[in-house]
């Protein structure tokens, strides 16, 4: 923490994210209470944790937190069953579920029919329309472009609205079975 303080030019960081659990939950627990002294120290604003696919682990961490993780950031793709139970168990717990990955890894979700004929409707790009579900869903999709146009286009999301109708075959993708049709 001292060392990223010192990188960042700052004396706060506002989420501190441990890059992944441990091989065993004591392990990670181990090192979420020295993360929870910065909190306690008011260096830090809130904790949270990224690449934990296993909904027990983070359920588990969750349950026996001081200070509960604030924000889960995975890679939201196929493999992961787009980590629907772990999405609804933040959005229950007021967890931010930030997926990276979104556009990368999901091209047979950009050149689905639902999401091309939202984006037609809209007069958008398909990764906006991606971008907009997540964020009607109740997540916060990450961007790692370096590009301005592409930074724009994704900004440009919370700009757009899907019908209810869009969210549902949108949704639809997601969900075990139907992903493999896109």
């Amino acid at each position: 923490v001292a060392r990223s303080l010192q990188n960042l030019r700052t004396t706060h960081i506002d989420s501190l994210v441990l890059h992944s659990p441990l091989p065993t939950l004591e392990e990670t627990l181990i090192v979420w209470e020295v993360f929870e002294r910065f909190v306690d120290a008011g260096v830090v604003g809130q904790l949270g944790i990224s690449n934990c696919y296993d909904a027990a682990t983070f359920k588990a961490l969750f349950e026996r937190a001081r200070i509960k993780p604030k924000v889960l950031q995975n890679r939201f793709y196929k493999d992961s069953g787009y980590d629907q139970d772990l999405r609804d168990f933040c959005l229950r717990h007021g967890v931010a579920y930030q997926s990276f990955w979104a556009l990368t890894a999901n091209p047979h979700i950009l050149r689905s029919g639902e999401v091309s004929a939202a984006a037609a409707r809209l007069h958008v790009a398909p990764q906006q329309v991606l971008f907009r579900w997540l964020i009607q869903a109740g997540h916060q999709p990450l961007t790692g472009t370096k590009s301005e146009q592409h930074m724009r286009e994704d900004l440009s999301a919370a700009s757009i609205e899907l019908t209810a109708d869009e969210m549902s075959q949108i949704g639809g993708l997601f969900c075990p079975g139907q992903a493999d049709a896109a």
